[in-house]
């Protein structure tokens, strides 16, 4: 039974890029032998089996194996904000931004990115970098297939765009992929890349302690720049933006002052 599961973490390893091996070994076993039971499997064999040859198996494996807490236009209003108001500024200096989407979760967010920033630029002219600690959540990302639940907030004319559907999941159009690379990164501890216009870390800041986030913010504002700008979700507000640099341009949006 060991040797079978170790097995079949290489196997899916092979197939979809994500490393079980990453999670604590006891409750992913009981988890995914709990999930092949429930399906009519007996063992991983024959579960992997099912997943490599069924497209819709596959998918829902993935599913349950990344909690996806992210959306694709989450917090809607604030994305028109960025088309209406932030990029039609950063724009009118240069054709291409150099644009980091911090802590990406599953990638909702560096595809949304993108699919805004198409109204402005040929596909061919945006390039959005992505990081995130856990490097499932990258692999799931690069897959690009994601429930229904995560599309609630995109426009009808982006999803016919940029989504094909497929079965119960709908998959990002592979023009977009392109336009995103991405890495794993530690925020807390790695040096950040520099002379961004836009750094996008929603909803993540919030799980870090003060002294951590001040010191965040003071590398987010050291890797934009002049007059970039630093998205944050809206639970995320700074209160004293002026101590990092930065000035309120919108509600969750600062611009790096000179």
């Amino acid at each position: 039974m060991v040797q079978e599961y170790e097995q079949f973490i290489l196997k899916i390893k092979k197939l979809t890029g994500i490393d079980l091996s990453l999670y604590k070994e006891a409750q992913m076993k009981r988890r995914l032998t709990s999930l092949y039971e429930k399906k009519g499997y007996q063992s991983f064999d024959a579960y992997f089996q099912a997943i490599q040859q069924d497209t819709k198996q596959r998918e829902e494996f993935l599913d349950r194996m990344t909690i996806n807490v992210s959306e694709f236009f989450r917090n809607a209003k604030r994305w028109e904000v960025l088309a209406e108001k932030i990029l039609p500024r950063l724009l009118l200096s240069k054709r291409k931004l150099k644009i980091w989407s911090a802590a990406c979760s599953t990638g909702e967010e560096p595809y949304t990115i993108a699919m805004v920033l198409s109204a402005f630029l040929p596909l061919q002219q945006i390039e959005v970098y992505a990081t995130d600690i856990d490097e499932n959540v990258i692999a799931r990302a690069k897959l690009g297939v994601y429930p229904e639940r995560s599309l609630n907030e995109v426009p009808a004319e982006v999803k016919k765009k940029f989504f094909i559907k497929e079965g119960n999941f709908y998959h990002v159009a592979d023009e977009i992929k392109k336009t995103v690379t991405f890495k794993k990164q530690n925020l807390l501890s790695e040096k950040f890349d520099t002379n961004y216009d836009l750094i996008v870390c929603r909803n993540v800041l919030i799980y870090f302690t003060e002294e951590a986030k001040h010191s965040l913010y003071t590398k987010f504002s050291q890797a934009l720049k002049t007059d970039g700008v630093f998205f944050v979700g809206s639970t995320e507000q700074i209160f004293n933006p002026n101590q990092y640099g930065f000035e309120t341009e919108d509600t969750f949006f600062y611009k790096k002052l000179p």
